[in-house]
């Protein structure tokens, strides 16, 4: 057993050698060269904007720069686990080449990614094709000890250098094959590490731990901009549906006990009419009194959850509903009301937009997020551009750092995932 463990972690460590070696050598010959073109062709498309010249290319040519960097920081999380943050600005949709330009080119991000390409030309070319040297270096000493140095040694340009041994006969080519071995136990213990060094390399260039700060505020700042916009116009909304309901009724109630006060003794059939009538309306006062309170938050939210939340306003839909609901606890009233009302947008928009038969809802919390899906049949073609109710669903989740990814295509089905980072109690 003993033996047969030894002889796995043997064959595990070989691979993780080899793969190291092979993969280093694919960036080092496949990939870096890019790093080249991209450096030359950034230079001339920025020497060239003021002669209009650039404005049309330097966007074009930045986002393939962008593209070969998200590529190293693919393979930089895919292949050793090291994880390179971006904090690109977002520009605006259908913007002209004059502001594509000028935006990228403001963005520190766009610098960070221009900044790394002459490191990768460099350092990177050197660190990523090291751990190649080491692997397949150590077999040209042992070529060299099984004959080799008989072809390579001698001749009028003096010995044949290995490393730092001059290989002249078969005594120095077995120092050679000595060395390599040296090489290969190096090799050995170092090629994973060295693959590792490269894309730690690229870290220490691209990583954008304080754009990826900037870019937290910005979105903190324009998400709360967001909630007061928001809270604002939920208060205009109370106010006028005070006014023109509950109030409206409370005030005709009040004139109608009036006059039922006066004709109580004069005319008591009109005033039993009127007393029927003010019944009614403290009824329907009621009524949008509980309405409004249900649109701020829903009764059931607050006392059962929302699970059972989601499940009550699932019965309210007019088409079939299935809630999957896995939750081992509450998140906080705010985050509760935020998903709620969120899951209530997307709702409405299934029954009212997408023709579909069917939505299935599904509810769980793992790794410190909430995540909701909600799934119709219908014909798809949901969009979070603005004017829609989805970008007020993203607004509404962006105040608590929630998340919306929409997938829509045409024909269906659409799929609606929210995901917001909370715990549950």
């Amino acid at each position: 057993m003993n033996t047969n463990a030894k002889s796995d972690g043997f064959r595990t460590r070989a691979r993780e050698v080899v793969l190291a070696a092979v993969q280093g050598l694919v960036l080092a010959l496949a990939v870096l060269p890019f790093s080249v073109l991209f450096l030359v062709l950034t230079l001339v498309s920025v020497a060239l904007i003021p002669l209009g010249v650039g404005i049309v290319t330097t966007p074009w040519i930045l986002t393939g720069v962008r593209a070969l960097a998200d590529t190293r920081r693919r393979l930089a999380a895919e292949w050793c686990g090291i994880r390179i943050r971006t904090a690109y600005r977002p520009l605006p949709e259908g913007a002209n080449p004059w502001t594509r330009t000028f935006g990228m080119l403001r963005d520190p991000q766009t610098w960070r990614d221009v900044r790394w390409l002459p490191v990768d030309m460099t350092a990177g070319f050197a660190t990523a094709l090291l751990p190649a040297v080491l692997l397949f270096y150590p077999f040209e000493g042992f070529a060299l000890a099984a004959g080799l140095w008989r072809a390579m040694a001698g001749g009028p340009y003096g010995p044949y250098w290995y490393g730092f041994v001059p290989v002249s006969g078969q005594a120095t080519a077995f120092a050679a094959a000595a060395l390599g071995a040296v090489i290969l136990i190096a090799a050995w213990r170092l090629t994973p590490r060295m693959l590792t060094a490269h894309f730690q390399l690229t870290r220490s260039v691209l990583d954008a731990e304080e754009g990826e700060l900037v870019e937290r505020v910005r979105v903190l700042t324009e998400t709360r901009r967001d909630a007061v916009d928001t809270s604002a116009a939920e208060l205009r909304r109370i106010e006028r549906d005070l006014h023109d309901g509950a109030q409206a009724r409370l005030v005709a109630m009040g004139m109608d006990l009036g006059t039922i006060e006066m004709l109580l003794d004069k005319d008591p059939d009109q005033a039993k009419k009127l007393l029927a009538q003010a019944r009614q309306n403290s009824a329907d006062a009621l009524g949008e009194l509980r309405d409004l309170v249900r649109g701020i938050h829903p009764p059931v939210l607050a006392e059962r959850g929302l699970g059972d939340a989601v499940r009550a306003l699932a019965l309210r839909l007019p088409l079939p509903s299935e809630v999957s609901v896995e939750l081992s606890g509450r998140a906080e009233a705010p985050v509760e009301s935020a998903a709620y009302f969120a899951v209530s947008e997307v709702l409405t928009n299934a029954v009212k937009h997408s023709g579909a038969e069917r939505v299935w809802v599904d509810l769980h919390h793992a790794d410190g997020m909430l995540r909701i899906t909600v799934t119709d049949n219908g014909r798809g073609g949901a969009v979070t551009g603005t004017g829609s109710g989805l970008a007020g669903v993203e607004r509404r989740l962006g105040t608590f750092d929630g998340v919306l990814a929409v997938s829509s295509p045409a024909g269906g089905p659409t799929l609606v995932t929210m995901e917001i980072p909370c715990a549950l109690s």
